[in-house]
């Protein structure tokens, strides 16, 4: 069973303000992809490359409201005041073949795999009861999806691509061995903190204006 890197999660007040955020930093229009009835979320999605994409959620007002926790930590308090201030970087998620037995093997909870859907598209996520991050965002969600090929192949394509995932953090032993027990401790490149130091992750990615950094802190960067 193979583990790989899906997609990357960006959280925002709005869509319009997380469009626009990741406009003015990485020179990309991302397009609308669609809305999550379940969840009572929408999104805009782009690809990233070598099967995996970035996604701009927040929660859609229009909809009914869910009878549950929105997903991503969308209805935590910290979270929201998080990104009213800016849209952030908020977790990241793997795809596998088979989530009931990434969920048997994992040393940490997945939540319960349910079938969520956005419009013909349908797949298995693993859902927290009460909706929260996973270890902060350290540690991923987990999809398997009910497709053939992968969705991000019908995603809009702006010349994007993830270069490398980093997470800084205090337990960097504990965090390794949550990460190996599914299959996914070699997606990301760990760094040790101080103690009691807030953790957070980088993405390195590859635009048509150069190689910038995506953090769970709010910063974009050009670095080359």
């Amino acid at each position: 069973m193979q583990t790989r890197i899906d997609h990357l999660v960006i959280g925002a007040r709005t869509l319009a303000e997380g469009v626009n955020y990741v406009k003015d930093l990485l020179g990309v229009d991302i397009p609308y992809g669609g809305v999550h009835p379940k969840m009572g979320t929408h999104n805009h999605l782009m690809q990233l490359g070598d099967d995996a994409f970035l996604e701009i959620i927040a929660v859609n007002h229009n909809s009914e409201p869910p009878d549950r926790p929105r997903w991503f930590g969308l209805d935590d308090g910290f979270i929201r005041q998080r990104i009213e201030q800016q849209p952030s970087l908020l977790t990241w998620v793997v795809n596998t073949q088979s989530i009931e037995e990434l969920m048997r093997q994992s040393t940490f909870s997945l939540g319960k795999a349910e079938l969520v859907s956005r419009g013909n598209l349908n797949w298995y996520f693993g859902l927290p009861d009460d909706g929260r991050l996973l270890a902060g965002g350290m540690l991923p969600y987990a999809i398997e999806w009910q497709t053939d090929e992968h969705p991000s192949a019908n995603m809009a394509d702006l010349g994007c691509r993830l270069s490398g995932l980093e997470i800084y953090h205090s337990y960097p032993q504990w965090l390794q061995s949550a990460l190996s027990s599914i299959g996914a401790s070699d997606l990301v490149k760990i760094h040790a903190l101080p103690k009691n130091a807030v953790p957070y992750m980088t993405a390195l990615i590859n635009t048509p204006d150069g190689i910038k950094e995506l953090s769970s802190f709010p910063s974009f960067k050009k670095i080359s």
